[in-house]
């Protein structure tokens, strides 16, 4: 029997729900250490005296070793396999945190979470790959959703541990925190199967079946009978840029780029905006500690709407009420309102972030399937690498309403773009 066709046959059940637990574990550490930034920000500007430049430009730090770490992951995925990318990644990300916790200075400070940020970009995209290719075709969207909603549970950590270590033990204590269970899950990640797509795609047959075996042997009871499926094409790199890929490519990057510009530039800046607004240190991060608490069901939403209604007009709607309410959280007056339409952009823009983990996958062939992710990841990560530092840059002439305005902006752009790739994949095989 085909081995793609017995693995798309397998109902959903343990082995599934273990990956996910096991990617989930590292997407939640990677989101708390993505985070933390943003929570000790304040803390680092008074300890330095960064200005908002600075400032802009050390969060955007990690953003510029995500970029190059997207890239990279991507091809290692196509080359070497997922298992690998996603373990080491992570470990990698880990050490930078620890080595963050320890820096002497400034300088130091960058450096760290560069390299903290080449583990988070390498590993994301390519954690996503390997969740959709392992799940049953009527179910992948949402489990991909599901693995993008330990995103929520990290930055809640990183809230938590911004909330209850920084104004009283400092913020290495933040950072050494979040640095340990990060090597420990790294370690963890070493048990994942291999994607039966990806060692078809590179020839080896009998380790696809040995997986495919075993996961077989998860499901005592009769199973469906295979529909054959094509084998996967080995294609080339360039391939991405040429018909028809090259609309997909081209518009998802530009997608990534304008969320990741939107998201980064206002949740980074988010504790730092309400205390320019005059909330206090420990008053602001109680506020984005509850506006984090909203995205949980935003991704749940998510979930359920992707197998009903399709990945792109779940992406192109939650970008659009994102953009609505990033404006409207800029021209919130009082704690009622802040808390309202940050609550509510935090809900739908963790949900947009859902929807495009699960379809940037899926636009892309399995050959190319991580260099396709990775290449969008990375183009992303120019917008994010790029929107703190200039956040920092216009604050002081926008004031904290403008600034968010703008980033709402980029967030509408972004569901312009997602709409233009004019491709729908809920339902279709990977192949």
């Amino acid at each position: 029997m085909d081995l793609l066709a017995r693995l798309e046959r397998l109902p959903l059940g343990r082995p599934h729900l273990r990956l996910l637990l096991l990617l989930g574990l590292g997407w939640a550490l990677d989101a708390m250490d993505v985070g933390l930034i943003g929570f000790t920000l304040p803390a680092l500007i008074r300890e330095f005296g960064l200005s908002p430049a600075q400032a802009g430009l050390l969060g955007s730090a990690g953003l510029l070793g995500m970029l190059l770490g997207a890239a990279l992951g991507g091809r290692l995925a196509d080359r070497l396999g997922r298992k690998a990318v996603v373990g080491y990644s992570l470990f990698l990300a880990g050490a930078g945190s620890l080595l963050t916790a320890l820096a002497p200075g400034v300088g130091w400070l960058f450096l760290f979470r560069f390299l903290t940020g080449v583990g988070l970009g390498a590993e994301l995209p390519v954690a996503a790959s390997l969740m959709g290719e392992m799940s049953p075709r009527t179910h992948r969207g949402r489990m991909v959703v599901l693995l993008e909603a330990f995103w929520a549970l990290g930055w809640l950590l990183a809230a938590l541990l911004g909330y209850l270590l920084v104004p009283s033990w400092g913020w290495r204590a933040a950072f050494l925190a979040g640095a340990l269970p990060a090597l420990y899950a790294a370690y963890l990640r070493l048990s994942l199967p291999e994607s039966p797509r990806f060692l078809l795609a590179q020839g080896r047959v009998r380790e696809a079946e040995a997986v495919v075996a075993a996961w077989e042997k998860a499901f005592p009871g009769p199973l469906p009978e295979p529909v054959p499926l094509p084998p996967p094409k080995p294609l080339p790199y360039k391939a991405l840029f040429q018909p028809p890929l090259r609309r997909r490519t081209l518009f998802i990057g530009l997608a990534w780029l304008a969320l990741n510009a939107g998201y980064y530039g206002a949740f980074i800046w988010l504790p730092s905006l309400l205390v320019a607004q005059g909330y206090g240190l420990v008053r602001s991060l109680e506020y984005v500690l509850l506006i984090t608490l909203a995205q949980v069901p935003g991704y749940l939403l998510a979930a359920f709407l992707v197998e009903r209604l399709g990945r792109r007009p779940v992406l192109v709607g939650f970008l659009g009420l994102s953009a609505l309410f990033a404006y409207l959280l800029g021209q919130a007056q009082g704690p009622g309102q802040v808390l309202l339409f940050g609550a509510l952009l935090s809900f739908f823009n963790l949900g947009a972030w859902g929807a495009v983990y699960a379809y940037t996958p899926e636009l892309f062939p399995t050959a190319l399937r991580g260099s396709g992710a990775g290449f969008a990841a990375a183009l992303g990560r120019v917008g994010g690498v790029l929107a703190p530092y200039a956040t920092g840059l216009l604050l002081p002439a926008l004031g904290p309403g403008g600034v968010l305005a703008l980033h709402g902006a980029l967030l509408l752009l972004a569901g312009a773009f997602a709409y233009g790739v004019g491709v729908e994949t809920r339902g279709l095989p990977l192949e």
